[in-house]
């Protein structure tokens, strides 16, 4: 798994290339505090265009991160969800809390 990060007004891009499982979650889950304390972040948008799996512990992370967000009033949402991730995020129910936009222009401009 790779991780990129983009600072936009407040919002912390995340872009996750690979797969977020058991075995990368953790780590993951501790670069994305660093960043999101590091930049200050409000909102975070993951971009998941280059993510191909996710399983239980990737719903964790992106939880994890709504709840940290959402105690400072901020928002999580995601992009470029493919049709795979989608279905778990269908199926978990992070439809509910996660936003979903179409671009990441679209995203910043909305959070």
């Amino acid at each position: 798994m790779r991780l990129s990060f983009e600072n936009i007004n407040k919002g912390l891009v995340i872009k996750l290339d690979g797969e977020l499982d058991h075995h990368t979650a953790e780590e993951i889950r501790d670069e994305i505090d660093r960043e999101i304390e590091h930049y200050g972040a409000k909102n975070i948008i993951f971009d998941l265009s280059g993510m191909n799996f996710m399983d239980s512990s990737g719903i964790g992370v992106i939880i994890g991160r709504y709840k940290k967000v959402s105690k400072m009033g901020g928002e999580v949402a995601v992009v470029n969800i493919n049709s795979r991730v989608e279905r778990i995020f269908k199926m978990s129910g992070l439809f509910n809390i996660v936003k979903r936009f179409e671009s990441k222009t679209q995203a910043v401009d909305s959070l």
